[in-house]
């Protein structure tokens, strides 16, 4: 089995891992922890650019490397958890279901609220199309 986690450096997020990483520990499933990255394009002198995607990247690390931690401090002494991680790029719902699908997840965990929420109230929710996206289960911890 195996369980894929998004996170985006939320509060909500670190609730997902923990209570996606209690899950995958409880029933042997390796936990897959995703962050997804949008690029910003611009065009300079007829090329696009990415401007600042190294260091989008580097903060998509550093959201993975905390969110891997958090999985492994919810299940304390139990070393029987696998965590692996993800960067993903592009629009988050959709990289989210597409990794999941292509990866034969058996679930998708994520918080509720990202720290997208000015963006939310215009386009609806990342986790509400993740839900109208995925071909697994889906749960959305609040």
């Amino acid at each position: 089995m195996q369980y894929v986690v998004a996170v985006d450096g939320s509060t909500e997020a670190d609730q997902a891992v923990a209570y996606a990483a209690t899950h995958a520990a409880g029933l042997g499933a390796d936990l897959e922890v995703v962050h997804v990255v949008e690029p910003e394009t611009e065009l300079i002198d007829g090329e696009i650019v990415l401007p600042g995607a190294d260091r989008a990247t580097d903060i998509g690390e550093q959201v993975l490397n905390r969110a891997r931690q958090r999985a492994s401090d919810a299940v304390g002494d139990r070393d029987d958890l696998e965590t692996d991680t993800t960067l993903l790029t592009g629009r988050p719902s959709d990289a989210i279901a597409d990794y999941a699908d292509r990866a034969g997840a058996d679930a998708i965990y994520l918080g509720h609220r990202g720290l997208s929420a000015e963006r939310e109230q215009v386009v609806g929710s990342v986790a509400k199309s993740v839900v109208d996206k995925a071909t697994v289960p889906v749960t959305i911890i609040r």
